[in-house]
């Protein structure tokens, strides 16, 4: 007992460092290319408006709207939960965290439009626009209400539109360096990408802004937005997003699937063109394989049916926004687009039940994997990572409390941080 036993073996030590020193450079290619999650929150919605109608009351505006819609349209838990079909021990918990969460955060990543939503316009006027959204986005966080994620969409790099981009990009990012610097929560959008050398303009454009301002390599980071197929499938027949991830050479941030443009481009009708269609799971899931390990995440699209008009019509509408949401939530698309303040309560309703209807399963797993004892189901350390994952996700947007999470687990943030494996 306790003396250390020989074993045979074949294989001589210096083997071993030869075979180290043949994986180097895949090793070190692997850290590079896959950095794993970040660590950082990612919100559950980009809501996006037109760059003439951003206010500086728009996020508290889209909150009273919301509120204003469920005062009308569903004035309690019963009502929501009968439109929506949320379970009964689920509709009181998550109706009364929605209320609050449009009351106390109603946006969590708000983007301001001069692409689709803004159109063309007079250099002078986009100019003043782009400008304007600047002042209002600096002076939002300098007085608390900006959204925890603020920024532009710009035009993007076709031909057409590109010098006119790349002065709303310039003048929106130098307005915020005038009036004190890039926030924290700056995000930037860079539309309709069917090239990774679109991709490479961008950086090429970070790189000089960075230089020019002082600023450390690698702060401006940006979105690519998937809207056209030469984006998942190029002529060559590889998935390009795959070359545009690594193109943007650890700037980019997410991956969002443009509904519209993308269906559109494959022949899809207007009337059927919807998140949920064949060719956008398609697309998605070659988002998905590309950026899984990368640490870029996936964006959902967003439904052109709005709940407005009588109660009849914005239960239609909300049925079908809170089916859309539940149904990317499964397929691990955790963030989504809103385009009106009537579809933040069925986002939060469904983002909320999600979370909430798993809490107990998630927090008993987990546990029982970190005792080391029995259960119906066996957890392996990539389970663990994805148990820890979705606690984090639930936790970050307000759907469950840490107290729920710690008082059947033990485990607090910090230990759910590196269970799930956030860099971070």
């Amino acid at each position: 007992m306790g003396q250390h036993r020989t074993v045979a073996t074949t294989f001589d030590e210096a083997l071993k460092g030869r075979i180290g020193a043949s994986l180097a450079d895949v090793d070190a290619d692997l850290a590079r290319r896959y950095p794993g999650d970040p660590g950082t929150r990612q919100p559950v919605h980009t809501v996006y408006v037109p760059a003439d109608a951003f206010a500086p009351d728009t996020v508290r505006s889209w909150g009273d709207q919301a509120l204003a819609a469920l005062d009308a349209h569903a004035p309690d838990a019963a009502a929501l939960a009968a439109v929506l079909g949320i379970p009964a021990g689920l509709a009181g918990p998550v109706y009364e965290r929605v209320r609050a969460k449009l009351e106390r955060e109603p946006v969590e990543d708000l983007r301001i439009d001069f692409e689709d939503g803004y159109g063309p316009r007079p250099d002078a006027e986009e100019d003043a626009a782009a400008a304007r959204a600047a002042r209002l986005v600096a002076r939002a966080y300098e007085n608390g209400t900006a959204a925890p994620y603020m920024g532009i969409r710009m035009k993007c790099m076709e031909a057409a539109v590109r010098d006119r981009g790349i002065r709303t990009l310039d003048i929106f990012l130098t307005g915020l360096m005038e009036a004190g610097g890039l926030p924290a929560g700056l995000v930037l959008t860079l539309p309709k990408i069917a090239y990774a050398e679109q991709v490479t303009a961008m950086v090429r454009l970070a790189e000089e802004f960075e230089k020019a301002r002082g600023l450390a390599a690698g702060r401006i980071r940006f979105e690519i937005q998937i809207e056209t197929t030469q984006a998942v499938l190029g002529a060559d027949g590889r998935a390009t997003v795959a070359r545009m991830i690594d193109a943007a050479g650890g700037r980019a941030t997410s991956l969002h699937y443009g509904t519209f443009d993308y269906s559109a481009s494959c022949g899809v009708g207007a009337a059927q063109q919807s998140p949920d269609h064949p060719v956008a799971d398609h697309a998605k899931a070659v988002m998905q394989v590309a950026a899984a390990g990368t640490g870029v995440r996936l964006s959902d699209g967003s439904t052109n049916v709005l709940p407005v008009g009588p109660t009849r019509q914005v239960h239609y509408a909300w049925r079908l926004h809170h089916g859309l949401v539940r149904r990317a939530l499964e397929r691990a698309y955790y963030q989504g687009w809103d385009m009106h303040p009537g579809h933040l309560p069925t986002r939060y309703a469904a983002v909320y039940a999600f979370y909430r209807e798993g809490l107990a399963q998630a927090a008993a797993r987990l546990t029982a994997y970190m005792q080391r004892v029995g259960g119906s189901v066996l957890d392996e350390p990539a389970t663990a990572r994805a148990l820890s994952g979705y606690l984090l996700r639930g936790l970050d947007c307000g759907a469950i409390d840490s107290a729920e999470v710690t008082g059947p687990t033990g485990l607090t943030r910090v230990d759910l941080d590196l269970l799930a494996g956030r860099a971070g």
